[in-house]
């Protein structure tokens, strides 16, 4: 067995391999960069090597310096967990030279499955069901059109080398072909420097399912079930599951089949994951293979009971499978939300900031998998994910509640995140009934997200919470010393909430001398226990028996509520203001309809118009880079560029101008 790990890595991913690590007793060594000094995983390794500036080609992408730092720490196995060198040939090369095991698949395993093109013949050889496309290196955009036309559209550009969703683009005709192909080669050469692109038919209605497999040096090899990850925004997954709520057992069997004859065909060892897409008939195909760790892993760990990370390791020291396949077996129902800085409210931008508060949810069946902690920062220079969130139950619908009541009471305070657009994903009828596919997000949300579109199951449940919260602050002001006699402070009972956005007045009364407390709104008597404290950031309680957890921020009569998907503001007043607010005059926000700004943080890649120019609506006037993702900039409307406020090569902030048309 090994002595000493070095994790090629950073964030959660390496706090998740020194976990195991440390419980199988082996050392752990970890390599940061300038941006990441004071990170959760450093501080979690027994050593810590600095590698160089922030930017990962400067330091997590430079295979000379993860050597050395194994050779100056005396590290003699390296796990890469996901992303950065995890899929490169010349480091496994690198490392075996250097007389450092890899734990990982062989060098002719990561080339050929690494690239798309490569990976789908050998599937066809080996008998696994690929989709019909044209599987040679398109030459150009009229080429691509072409092909396009004899597949038939719609089409998927894909880079050969991509991954995570770059590179990647649909096109339903011409037009979009020209587009998709340019905006793939130009991804792909930025993000794996290397812009090659083929074409395949794009499966309408499709879901996205993967088997995961394990395979030592002995030629055993197994697969540990299927995992769903449907749920998709912008080809990266957002939700993961397993099982699949959609496969049945015969389907599962023959997917597992597929999977341990493609891991056979390449020499397969170690954790790989080989991923299809599934029509609506049941009709599967080979989208690509994985030759790592994935995101998603701890979902198939809580169904089979197996730690990954583990027999990853054991497997790479030489050792046997301990199980065969007949001992695989699949218990209860797991979910995995990824946990994002980003502004779900803002089209998903990125958001980078330190984590003023941070507080992530504990209980039964909840596993919390994170690189971060509260005062820590969300970096500009790598991927925004703050956390894997996963459940387990003993059913789909046990590991949906809990996922449900956990990100409720993830709090999270510094930076935007998506929690709000997850919990509303979870609560979505559609969801619930497990009808998924990968366009599940651009149908149900096709304008973007918004808390009008999160249907509350009791939208009382907020003004009565909003109601008890205020009446407990305002039975506290009373007890303040030196008050005048028969001048006292006496809170009254009687309250009005009002809702932003809402025009209704929720006129309540609030007793809180009795236990449990009763608020009275419309008639209704709601009964509310609890033994919420002020200044709790989370109102947990239980409302006519309904257990709820409302994350609130207080600011004087103001309410900041957060519960199932939705973000309510609430203000709590006294009747007499309800009456008097009716008359107060509508601050209109500032007129930005003339300014192009920055929707993120980012780079400035492309500027399109110069002072004077007229634009078109829908015309492409910039592209911003962030994450390695170009984000197109169009005209919402024809007009003139009356000044130009940022040249390419800049940095933006969020909502920085860029243009300011006539």
């Amino acid at each position: 067995m090994f002595k000493k790990i070095l994790v090629a890595n950073r964030g959660e991913i390496a706090c998740r391999v020194f976990r195991t690590a440390k419980a199988m007793g082996i050392g752990t060594v970890a390599v940061y960069s300038d941006a990441d000094r004071d990170a959760l995983h450093v501080a979690l390794a027994d050593e810590a090597v600095h590698i160089g500036p922030s930017a990962s080609a400067e330091s997590y992408l430079v295979i000379d310096k993860i050597i050395a730092a194994c050779q100056q720490t005396g590290a003699d196995a390296v796990h890469p967990g996901y992303g950065f060198l995890s899929e490169n040939k010349l480091f496994c090369q690198a490392l075996d030279a250097a007389g450092i095991a890899f734990i990982g698949p062989g060098v002719r395993a990561i080339e050929s499955m690494g690239d798309k093109i490569t990976s789908k013949r050998i599937a066809a050889e080996a008998g696994v069901s690929t989709i019909p496309g044209y599987t040679d290196v398109v030459k150009d955009a009229e080429q691509a059109v072409e092909i396009s036309n004899d597949i038939g559209y719609p089409v998927m550009l894909k880079a050969s080398a991509g991954g995570g969703g770059k590179g990647m683009r649909v096109a339903w005709n011409d037009e979009e072909c020209r587009d998709g192909f340019e905006r793939a080669t130009n991804e792909a050469r930025s993000s794996f420097g290397d812009d090659r692109v083929f074409i395949e038919k794009f499966i309408q209605e499709p879901r996205h399912i993967e088997i995961q497999v394990m395979a030592d040096s002995y030629g055993n090899t197994i697969y540990l079930g299927e995992r769903e990850c449907s749920i998709q925004r912008r080809h990266q997954k957002v939700i993961e599951e397993a099982p699949s709520p959609f496969l049945t057992p015969e389907v599962r069997r023959k997917m597992g089949e597929q999977a341990i004859a493609l891991a056979k065909a390449v020499d397969y060892k170690s954790a790989g994951t080989v991923e299809f897409i599934a029509d609506a008939e049941m009709n599967f195909y080979f989208l690509e293979m994985n030759t790592r760790l994935q995101v998603e892993h701890p979902v198939t760990e809580l169904v089979t009971g197996q730690d990954l990370v583990e027999l990853m390791i054991r497997v790479a020291a030489g050792e046997k499978l301990p199980l065969a396949q007949e001992d695989v077996t699949l218990t209860g129902w797991a979910i995995e939300t990824r946990v994002y800085a980003e502004d779900p409210f803002r089209n998903f931008m990125p958001s980078v900031g330190r984590l003023i508060r941070y507080r992530p949810p504990t209980g039964e069946g909840v596993r919390v998998d994170t690189g971060v902690f509260e005062g820590g920062e969300v970096s500009m220079f790598y991927d925004p994910m703050i956390a894997k969130l996963i459940t387990y139950g003993t059913d789909r619908k046990e590991a949906t509640q809990r996922m449900v009541e956990a990100l409720d009471a993830y709090y999270i305070r510094g930076v935007n995140h998506n929690i709000s657009f997850l919990n509303a994903l979870m609560v979505h009828p559609r969801f619930v009934a497990g009808k998924l596919t990968t366009n599940f997000i651009a149908e149900e949300y096709p304008e973007g997200f918004s808390p009008d579109l999160v249907p509350q199951e009791d939208p009382a449940l907020c003004v009565v919470a909003a109601a008890v919260i205020n009446k407990k602050f305002r039975d506290r002001s009373a007890l303040i010393t030196g008050q005048l006699p028969s001048l006292e402070y006496c809170p009254s009972n009687d309250w009005v909430v009002m809702m932003e956005g809402d025009d209704a007045r929720y006129p309540i009364s609030v007793d809180t001398s009795v236990e449990p407390i009763v608020a009275t709104m419309d008639g209704d008597e709601y009964r509310v226990e609890t033994d919420w404290k002020l200044g709790e950031p989370l109102f947990k309680a239980v409302i006519n028996g309904q257990t709820v957890c409302i994350q609130v921020d207080r600011d004087g009569w103001l309410f900041r509520m957060f519960h199932r998907g939705a973000e309510k503001h609430a203000y709590v007043v006294t009747p007499r203001t309800a009456e008097l607010s009716q008359h107060m005059l509508v601050k209109e926000p500032a007129d930005l309809s003339k300014f192009l700004l920055s929707p993120m943080p980012g780079l400035l890649v492309k500027l399109n118009v110069k002072e004077g120019d007229q634009v078109k609506a829908g015309e492409e006037v910039a592209v911003v880079e962030a994450m390695k993702m170009e984000n197109s900039l169009r005209a919402i409307s024809d007009g003139v560029v009356k000044t130009v406020s940022a040249a390419a090569g800049d940095s933006l902030k969020v909502d920085q101008p860029i243009i300011e048309f006539e």
